[in-house]
Protein backbone atom coordinates (compact mmCIF):
# COMPACT_ATOMS: atom_id res chain seq x y z
CA UNK A 1 0.00 0.00 0.00
CA UNK A 2 1.08 3.74 -0.92
CA UNK A 3 1.71 5.82 1.99
CA UNK A 4 -0.07 9.20 2.27
CA UNK A 5 3.94 10.97 0.98
CA UNK A 6 4.24 8.79 -1.80
CA UNK A 7 0.44 8.88 -2.92
CA UNK A 8 0.68 12.71 -2.70
CA UNK A 9 3.70 12.98 -4.75
CA UNK A 10 2.56 10.93 -7.46
CA UNK A 11 -0.67 13.15 -7.47
CA UNK A 12 1.63 15.97 -7.48
CA UNK A 13 2.03 17.03 -11.28
CA UNK A 14 0.91 19.75 -13.48
CA UNK A 15 -1.78 18.64 -15.80
CA UNK A 16 0.21 19.26 -19.06
CA UNK A 17 1.95 16.34 -17.49
CA UNK A 18 -1.43 14.18 -17.14
CA UNK A 19 0.13 11.50 -19.37
CA UNK A 20 3.82 11.10 -17.51
CA UNK A 21 2.04 11.43 -14.76
CA UNK A 22 -0.10 8.65 -14.84
CA UNK A 23 2.74 6.10 -16.33
CA UNK A 24 4.99 6.98 -13.16
CA UNK A 25 2.02 6.19 -10.58
CA UNK A 26 1.43 2.93 -12.62
CA UNK A 27 4.74 2.14 -11.97
CA UNK A 28 5.05 2.41 -8.49
CA UNK A 29 1.47 0.92 -8.30
CA UNK A 30 3.40 -2.01 -9.73
CA UNK A 31 6.49 -2.22 -7.38
CA UNK A 32 4.30 -2.60 -4.37
CA UNK A 33 3.56 -6.19 -5.47
CA UNK A 34 5.88 -8.75 -4.94
CA UNK A 35 4.53 -9.70 -8.71
CA UNK A 36 1.74 -8.18 -11.35
CA UNK A 37 -1.68 -9.39 -9.84
CA UNK A 38 -4.06 -11.06 -12.44
CA UNK A 39 -6.31 -9.10 -14.80
CA UNK A 40 -9.81 -8.79 -13.06
CA UNK A 41 -12.09 -11.15 -14.96
CA UNK A 42 -14.73 -9.61 -17.09
CA UNK A 43 -18.05 -10.93 -18.55
CA UNK A 44 -18.94 -9.24 -22.01
CA UNK A 45 -21.75 -7.77 -22.56
CA UNK A 46 -24.41 -8.32 -25.16
CA UNK A 47 -24.77 -5.83 -27.46
CA UNK A 48 -21.81 -3.72 -25.87
CA UNK A 49 -18.55 -2.89 -26.44
CA UNK A 50 -18.01 -3.41 -22.78
CA UNK A 51 -17.48 -5.76 -19.76
CA UNK A 52 -19.03 -6.72 -16.42
CA UNK A 53 -16.16 -7.08 -13.92
CA UNK A 54 -16.79 -9.82 -11.70
CA UNK A 55 -16.04 -9.54 -8.00
CA UNK A 56 -17.22 -12.42 -6.03
CA UNK A 57 -19.37 -15.32 -7.16
CA UNK A 58 -22.37 -16.89 -5.34
CA UNK A 59 -24.64 -19.90 -5.72
CA UNK A 60 -27.66 -20.60 -4.27
CA UNK A 61 -28.38 -23.67 -3.22
CA UNK A 62 -31.26 -26.49 -4.01
CA UNK A 63 -33.42 -23.53 -4.73
CA UNK A 64 -36.10 -25.41 -7.00
CA UNK A 65 -38.28 -28.06 -5.42
CA UNK A 66 -37.55 -30.98 -7.75
CA UNK A 67 -33.41 -30.61 -7.60
CA UNK A 68 -33.96 -30.69 -3.91
CA UNK A 69 -36.09 -33.33 -3.76
CA UNK A 70 -33.68 -35.69 -6.10
CA UNK A 71 -30.77 -34.29 -3.44
CA UNK A 72 -32.48 -35.85 -0.68
CA UNK A 73 -33.74 -32.64 0.93
CA UNK A 74 -37.00 -30.92 1.94
CA UNK A 75 -38.26 -28.29 -0.58
CA UNK A 76 -39.93 -26.28 1.87
CA UNK A 77 -39.40 -22.91 1.87
CA UNK A 78 -36.34 -23.00 4.69
CA UNK A 79 -34.01 -19.98 4.20
CA UNK A 80 -32.11 -20.29 1.08
CA UNK A 81 -28.28 -21.10 1.68
CA UNK A 82 -25.11 -20.31 -0.16
CA UNK A 83 -21.88 -21.03 -1.27
CA UNK A 84 -19.05 -18.89 -3.43
CA UNK A 85 -16.77 -20.01 -6.07
CA UNK A 86 -13.87 -17.39 -7.12
CA UNK A 87 -14.05 -15.22 -9.63
CA UNK A 88 -11.57 -17.04 -11.86
CA UNK A 89 -13.63 -19.94 -11.89
CA UNK A 90 -16.06 -17.98 -14.42
CA UNK A 91 -15.10 -19.23 -17.81
CA UNK A 92 -16.70 -17.03 -20.94
CA UNK A 93 -18.58 -18.66 -23.64
CA UNK A 94 -19.11 -16.44 -26.55
CA UNK A 95 -22.55 -16.32 -28.48
CA UNK A 96 -22.57 -18.96 -31.21
CA UNK A 97 -19.28 -20.54 -29.79
CA UNK A 98 -18.64 -23.98 -28.72
CA UNK A 99 -16.89 -23.50 -25.04
CA UNK A 100 -14.59 -25.99 -23.68
CA UNK A 101 -14.90 -27.07 -20.56
CA UNK A 102 -11.54 -28.86 -18.76
CA UNK A 103 -12.86 -32.42 -16.74
CA UNK A 104 -11.66 -31.49 -13.46
CA UNK A 105 -9.29 -33.83 -11.56
CA UNK A 106 -9.85 -35.48 -8.86
CA UNK A 107 -13.27 -36.63 -9.20
CA UNK A 108 -15.25 -39.62 -11.18
CA UNK A 109 -18.35 -38.02 -10.91
CA UNK A 110 -18.27 -34.66 -12.44
CA UNK A 111 -22.55 -33.33 -12.85
CA UNK A 112 -24.02 -30.73 -15.19
CA UNK A 113 -26.28 -27.82 -13.15
CA UNK A 114 -27.44 -24.97 -15.69
CA UNK A 115 -28.65 -21.97 -13.81
CA UNK A 116 -30.23 -18.42 -14.51
CA UNK A 117 -27.04 -15.89 -13.04
CA UNK A 118 -27.80 -12.72 -11.80
CA UNK A 119 -25.25 -9.88 -12.69
CA UNK A 120 -25.48 -7.29 -9.71
CA UNK A 121 -24.46 -3.60 -10.65
CA UNK A 122 -25.45 -1.65 -7.48
CA UNK A 123 -24.25 -2.28 -4.11
CA UNK A 124 -25.96 -2.32 -0.88
CA UNK A 125 -26.63 -4.07 2.91
CA UNK A 126 -29.87 -5.11 4.40
CA UNK A 127 -31.63 -4.31 1.07
CA UNK A 128 -35.69 -4.68 0.59
CA UNK A 129 -37.59 -7.46 -1.22
CA UNK A 130 -38.98 -4.71 -3.31
CA UNK A 131 -35.75 -2.37 -3.67
CA UNK A 132 -33.90 -5.44 -4.84
CA UNK A 133 -34.36 -5.27 -8.56
CA UNK A 134 -33.23 -1.99 -8.82
CA UNK A 135 -29.80 -3.34 -8.07
CA UNK A 136 -29.40 -5.79 -10.39
CA UNK A 137 -27.70 -4.86 -13.79
CA UNK A 138 -28.45 -8.31 -15.87
CA UNK A 139 -29.00 -11.38 -16.32
CA UNK A 140 -26.97 -14.68 -18.09
CA UNK A 141 -26.95 -18.00 -18.44
CA UNK A 142 -24.44 -20.41 -16.49
CA UNK A 143 -23.29 -24.16 -15.66
CA UNK A 144 -22.15 -24.49 -11.94
CA UNK A 145 -20.45 -27.53 -12.63
CA UNK A 146 -19.68 -29.85 -9.73
CA UNK A 147 -17.48 -32.61 -8.54
CA UNK A 148 -20.74 -34.61 -6.85
CA UNK A 149 -18.74 -37.32 -5.52
CA UNK A 150 -16.51 -34.33 -3.42
CA UNK A 151 -19.57 -32.20 -2.28
CA UNK A 152 -20.90 -35.55 -1.31
CA UNK A 153 -18.15 -36.70 1.30
CA UNK A 154 -17.94 -33.26 2.31
CA UNK A 155 -21.70 -33.07 2.97
CA UNK A 156 -21.35 -36.21 4.55
CA UNK A 157 -18.39 -35.07 6.84
CA UNK A 158 -19.57 -31.64 7.36
CA UNK A 159 -17.04 -29.50 5.43
CA UNK A 160 -16.92 -27.23 3.34
CA UNK A 161 -18.01 -27.37 -0.51
CA UNK A 162 -15.02 -25.89 -1.95
CA UNK A 163 -13.48 -28.94 -3.29
CA UNK A 164 -16.73 -30.17 -4.77
CA UNK A 165 -17.78 -26.63 -6.19
CA UNK A 166 -14.94 -24.04 -5.84
CA UNK A 167 -12.25 -25.75 -8.80
CA UNK A 168 -10.81 -24.18 -11.71
CA UNK A 169 -13.09 -23.10 -14.43
CA UNK A 170 -16.29 -24.85 -12.53
CA UNK A 171 -18.63 -21.61 -13.71
CA UNK A 172 -18.85 -21.40 -17.67
CA UNK A 173 -20.69 -18.42 -18.00
CA UNK A 174 -22.55 -16.42 -21.29
CA UNK A 175 -23.02 -12.81 -22.36
CA UNK A 176 -24.63 -10.97 -19.56
CA UNK A 177 -27.79 -9.44 -21.03
CA UNK A 178 -28.75 -6.12 -19.55
CA UNK A 179 -31.81 -5.41 -18.14
CA UNK A 180 -32.72 -2.76 -20.24
CA UNK A 181 -32.77 -5.18 -23.04
CA UNK A 182 -34.57 -8.05 -21.40
CA UNK A 183 -36.34 -6.57 -17.90
CA UNK A 184 -36.54 -9.13 -14.93
CA UNK A 185 -37.22 -12.36 -16.18
CA UNK A 186 -39.52 -14.20 -13.93
CA UNK A 187 -40.88 -17.40 -16.22
CA UNK A 188 -39.15 -19.02 -18.91
CA UNK A 189 -38.12 -22.48 -19.61
CA UNK A 190 -34.55 -23.77 -18.12
CA UNK A 191 -32.97 -26.60 -20.22
CA UNK A 192 -30.22 -28.36 -20.53
CA UNK A 193 -28.85 -31.68 -22.88
CA UNK A 194 -26.13 -33.86 -23.54
CA UNK A 195 -25.35 -34.94 -27.15
CA UNK A 196 -29.02 -33.98 -27.91
CA UNK A 197 -30.97 -35.46 -25.42
CA UNK A 198 -32.45 -33.80 -23.33
CA UNK A 199 -31.22 -33.88 -19.15
CA UNK A 200 -32.49 -31.04 -17.88
CA UNK A 201 -36.24 -29.08 -17.75
CA UNK A 202 -37.09 -26.28 -14.80
CA UNK A 203 -39.08 -22.86 -15.46
CA UNK A 204 -37.88 -19.61 -13.75
CA UNK A 205 -41.21 -19.32 -12.47
CA UNK A 206 -40.31 -22.78 -9.89
CA UNK A 207 -37.54 -20.66 -8.07
CA UNK A 208 -38.48 -21.46 -4.93
CA UNK A 209 -36.61 -18.35 -3.56
CA UNK A 210 -37.15 -15.58 -6.02
CA UNK A 211 -34.91 -13.37 -7.58
CA UNK A 212 -35.80 -10.21 -5.16
CA UNK A 213 -35.38 -12.41 -2.30
CA UNK A 214 -32.24 -13.85 -2.26
CA UNK A 215 -31.22 -10.76 -3.66
CA UNK A 216 -32.50 -9.43 -0.18
CA UNK A 217 -31.94 -12.26 1.78
CA UNK A 218 -27.70 -12.11 0.85
CA UNK A 219 -27.85 -8.81 1.44
CA UNK A 220 -28.27 -9.38 5.12
CA UNK A 221 -25.28 -11.72 5.05
CA UNK A 222 -23.04 -9.68 2.82
CA UNK A 223 -22.26 -6.33 1.81
CA UNK A 224 -23.32 -6.36 -2.15
CA UNK A 225 -21.25 -5.10 -4.32
CA UNK A 226 -21.45 -4.21 -8.31
CA UNK A 227 -19.81 -7.30 -9.77
CA UNK A 228 -21.23 -9.58 -7.63
CA UNK A 229 -22.61 -13.11 -9.77
CA UNK A 230 -25.36 -14.87 -7.92
CA UNK A 231 -25.63 -18.50 -9.64
CA UNK A 232 -29.39 -19.10 -8.55
CA UNK A 233 -30.17 -22.65 -8.47
CA UNK A 234 -30.40 -25.45 -10.89
CA UNK A 235 -33.37 -27.64 -12.22
CA UNK A 236 -33.76 -31.34 -11.60
CA UNK A 237 -32.35 -33.74 -14.09
CA UNK A 238 -28.40 -33.02 -13.00
CA UNK A 239 -26.20 -35.83 -13.89
CA UNK A 240 -22.57 -36.83 -15.01
CA UNK A 241 -20.90 -36.05 -18.35
CA UNK A 242 -17.38 -37.58 -19.22
CA UNK A 243 -14.79 -36.04 -21.99
CA UNK A 244 -16.19 -35.71 -25.18
CA UNK A 245 -19.75 -34.51 -24.15
CA UNK A 246 -21.41 -31.68 -25.21
CA UNK A 247 -23.64 -29.76 -23.12
CA UNK A 248 -26.14 -27.35 -24.57
CA UNK A 249 -27.80 -24.97 -22.74
CA UNK A 250 -30.94 -22.42 -22.99
CA UNK A 251 -32.89 -19.93 -20.60
CA UNK A 252 -35.74 -18.45 -22.83
CA UNK A 253 -35.14 -14.88 -23.46
CA UNK A 254 -31.52 -15.14 -21.98
CA UNK A 255 -29.72 -17.02 -24.43
CA UNK A 256 -28.10 -20.48 -25.56
CA UNK A 257 -24.58 -22.06 -24.44
CA UNK A 258 -23.30 -25.27 -25.88
CA UNK A 259 -20.06 -26.19 -24.01
CA UNK A 260 -17.97 -29.44 -24.62
CA UNK A 261 -15.86 -31.72 -21.84
CA UNK A 262 -12.56 -32.10 -23.04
Amino acid sequence: MLSPCRAEATLAVSTENAGAAFHQKLEIWMTEFVFAPQAPVGVPVRGSNASFPVRRVYCVGRNYAAHAREMGSDPDREPPFFFCKPSDAVSYVADGTEGTFPYPPGTGNCHYEVELVVAIGKGGRDISVEQAASHVYGYALGLDMTRRDLQNESKKTGRPWETGKAFDKSAPIGPIVPVSAIGHPEKGEVTLSVNGVEKQRGDLSDLIWSVPEMVSYLSKLFELQPGDLIYSGTPEGVGPVVKGDVMQCHIAGVGDMTVKVV
